[in-house]
């Protein structure tokens, strides 16, 4: 990989430091990072053009285990925590008067803590190493999201591209009903998952072994902390600092959502037995090779190597021609999938193509 590639990879740092630069521009200036995330990545996306170049197999595994590229997700969980302890301050500072500075904050900053974080997190919640895993879990507290560490790698994985997997759309199905299938099915399975796994070790469902139990408290007493912190320094109850949390919080993990819709749409893997479905592989997701974009998520868009192949780490992600291509980056795929009918105009053609091609 060259020396310009490995550095682009800190690109993704350049969005929390454009939403603090919005906020002290004040006013629209709150509105910035949606800017560069909504226009001018596209634009730059179409300009730069896709990148279909993989790492050679001879390299892959030197490059793979590169302390590098490790390094730049563990300083985006620091970078993510003080992010959160800055956006705090920034919602009691005063400096946000009007409806839409406060808007364009919270999406703003949903966009860093969910389109970024949750990617982070992803990453990391696949390795084997503690500290990685733990580094992914703190990521999903801050966005009250950490359920998803127990159904993606547990349930996600498993069934993906069939209908037990409630983050896989069903085809001619709308984001929004996709929203509460997903939202709510995985919080439900990945209830499920460590009750089984409890039973398994002899421990009941309320044991303190409990992940989900303490998946629940964490962030709550993360925001209680964050809103006593910044009661103190302002001499009153700073209800801002919980409004602002749990409300970045729903929209990262709607963003989430939203990733998950675009990226297994309509897909489906064979069921060669009752129950019995065939072996995932690059086909069996949505990809989009698009340079710059890829560099902002980690590669999260080469996602048919990742399902076919889940412990390999971002950096060696292929592409694979064979997988199914959506046309444009996620941020492009991710405002089209908010308008149902333009997203069935662009996308069902392709899936047919898909259907007829796998038959």
């Amino acid at each position: 990989m060259t020396v310009l590639k490995k550095i682009c990879f800190y690109l993704a740092f350049i969005l929390p430091a454009a939403v603090i630069a919005g906020f002290y521009i004040g006013g629209l200036g709150n509105l910035l990072t949606l800017f560069i995330v909504f226009v001018f990545l596209p634009l730059i996306d179409k300009l730069v053009g896709i990148d279909k170049q993989n790492v050679d197999n001879d390299e892959a595994s030197a490059i793979g285990n590169e302390y590098y590229y490790r390094f730049i997700t563990y300083l985006w969980m620091y970078v993510q925590v003080a992010f959160i302890f800055w956006g705090a301050y920034a919602v009691t500072s005063g400096k946000l008067t009007t409806a839409i500075e406060w808007i364009g904050f919270v999406i703003s900053f949903s966009l860093i803590s969910g389109g970024i974080g949750i990617t982070v997190a992803h990453e990391l919640g696949h390795k084997k190493s503690t500290l990685e895993k733990t580094y992914g879990k703190v990521l999903l507290m801050t966005v009250c999201y950490m359920h998803f560490y127990i159904e993606h790698n547990r349930g996600h994985h498993v069934h993906v591209a069939t209908l037990a997997d409630p983050a896989t759309a069903r085809k001619n199905e709308n984001f929004y009903r996709f929203w509460i299938r997903s939202v709510f099915g995985s919080y439900s399975h990945a209830w499920q998952l460590e009750k089984e796994r409890l039973q398994r070790k002899g421990l009941s469902t309320f044991s303190l072994k409990n992940e989900m139990i303490w998946f629940a408290i964490l962030p709550l007493l993360f925001c209680a902390l964050l809103t006593l912190i910044f009661s103190y320094g302002k001499g009153a109850i700073a209800w801002e600092v919980p409004a602002f949390f749990f409300a970045q919080s729903f929209l990262a993990f709607t963003l989430l959502e939203l990733v998950n819709y675009i990226e297994h749409y309509g897909i489906l893997r064979k069921e060669i037995a009752p129950n019995q479905f065939e072996r995932v592989n690059p086909i069996h997701s949505w990809n989009t090779s698009y340079l710059v974009s890829n560099f902002f998520l980690f590669q999260l868009q080469r996602h048919s190597d990742h399902h076919a192949n889940a412990y390999k780490r971002y950096q060696v992600l292929n592409h694979y021609d064979e997988s199914p291509q959506l046309p444009f980056g996620y941020p492009t795929m991710i405002m089209i999938a908010l308008i149902p009918p333009a997203w069935f105009a662009l996308i069902n053609p392709k899936l047919k193509v898909w259907e007829e091609k796998t038959i």
